[in-house]
């Protein structure tokens, strides 16, 4: 089914009488294992959109670029870079600023700017017994009771079918360069972004590819800004790394080539095998990767991400042992669920929640633990 209007879902979930998909653009799948397909992309539109407030409400069926080229005639971005999982898994459909919403996606700017929760400022949404929520506003604020904004980003459509979400956007900057540093492992890769994350020179967005250039390790500084700005501060990271092969990339458009590359995990679509997503510390990356001993790898946010590809089938967890931190199977199939099982007492407080906002259990039954 798909709903033209918020009123036309309540109803559709009210009168459910068995499991339900939820469904945004069909980039990425449910992973709910039952149920009724419900598609949110019937439910479109920009309903207010204020530059000088740096505020957008949007219809959670609106595609992603629909929002991104609004944004970007008022010279405005998204600040949370999210990813385009299309070349990865293979998907033909059209990514939504709901899905996006629905599963936290944020991408390499996460490191500096934030995630995409934290630039949630109200939702819409419907539970799992037909009715309809509202929660937050169209400013940062704080909030009293249940924040559900907070809630409800991330939660993949099992409290909830979101029907419209407010944002805070954040100026587009003038250009971008790229400061590279060429032939470091892991182990200094991470050092060497953590050092250049915690100078003053701004830097938004640290990657590291062991398999990078001709296939030779490379290690990724994004700067932006101001033109002036960006050359000095490029010339100071170069300084910062005296010693070490250091060129940079001052073409704005192939700055941006290379980051969505490393946002949309490009290296590894159409690979064979299973592709996992790490979130771990920073400085446990190079060791968790060693265990990993994955056909091909690299970090992202400072380390504090490593994309892992493994022969289908494999168990991430089971060769990483404990850690802290969670793995997620982005693309492939196996025993282990796909999401990283909460410990104990955590799952409680996810259970009561669900049994909160669905009673009937209904909005995507299992993908927690498929």
């Amino acid at each position: 089914m798909k709903p033209e209007s918020e009123a036309d879902l309540a109803e559709a979930i009210k009168g459910a009488r068995g499991p339900l998909q939820v469904r945004g653009g069909g980039t990425r799948g449910t992973g709910a294992p039952l149920g009724e397909v419900v598609e949110t992309g019937g439910m479109t539109g920009i309903t207010l959109y204020e530059p000088g407030a740096l505020t957008v409400v949007v219809r959670t069926g609106t595609p992603l670029a629909e929002v991104e080229d609004a944004l970007a005639a008022e010279n405005q971005r998204l600040p949370f870079e999210p990813m385009d999982h299309r070349p990865l898994l293979g998907t033909n459909g059209t990514p939504t600023i709901g899905g996006v919403v629905a599963a936290n996606v944020s991408g390499p700017r996460r490191v500096q700017a934030g995630a995409c929760r934290d630039f949630m400022l109200g939702v819409r949404f419907v539970d799992g017994s037909g009715q309809i929520v509202k929660n937050g506003g169209r400013v940062m604020k704080n909030v009293t009771g249940y924040d559900l904004v907070k809630l409800m980003t991330g939660s993949r459509g099992t409290l909830g079918v979101l029907t419209e979400v407010s944002l805070k956007v954040l100026p587009r900057p003038e250009t971008q360069a790229c400061v590279m540093l060429e032939g470091l492992d892991d182990a200094q890769a991470v050092a060497a972004m953590a050092r250049a994350l915690g100078s003053p020179f701004e830097v938004t967005g640290a990657a590291h590819l062991p398999s990078g250039d001709g296939g030779q390790p490379v290690t990724l500084l994004r700067i932006e800004g101001f033109e002036k700005s960006v050359a000095y501060r490029a010339d100071r990271l170069r300084a910062l790394f005296d010693g070490h092969a250091v060129r940079i990339e001052e073409d704005a458009g192939a700055v941006a080539d290379r980051w969505a590359s490393v946002r949309d995990v490009t290296a590894f679509a159409g690979r064979d095998g299973d592709v996992w997503r790490i979130s771990c510390k920073p400085s446990d990356g190079p060791a968790l990767a060693a265990r990993l001993g994955a056909e091909a790898h690299h970090f992202d946010w400072g380390g504090g991400l490593i994309w892992a590809l493994l022969p289908s089938g494999t168990d991430a967890r089971a060769r990483l042992g404990a850690f802290r931190g969670h793995a997620t199977r982005v693309r492939g199939m196996g025993d282990a669920p796909a999401i990283q099982p909460e410990p104990a007492p955590l799952a409680a407080l996810s259970d009561g929640l669900r049994a909160r906002f669905d009673p009937r259990g209904i909005l995507n039954p299992g993908l927690m633990t498929a």
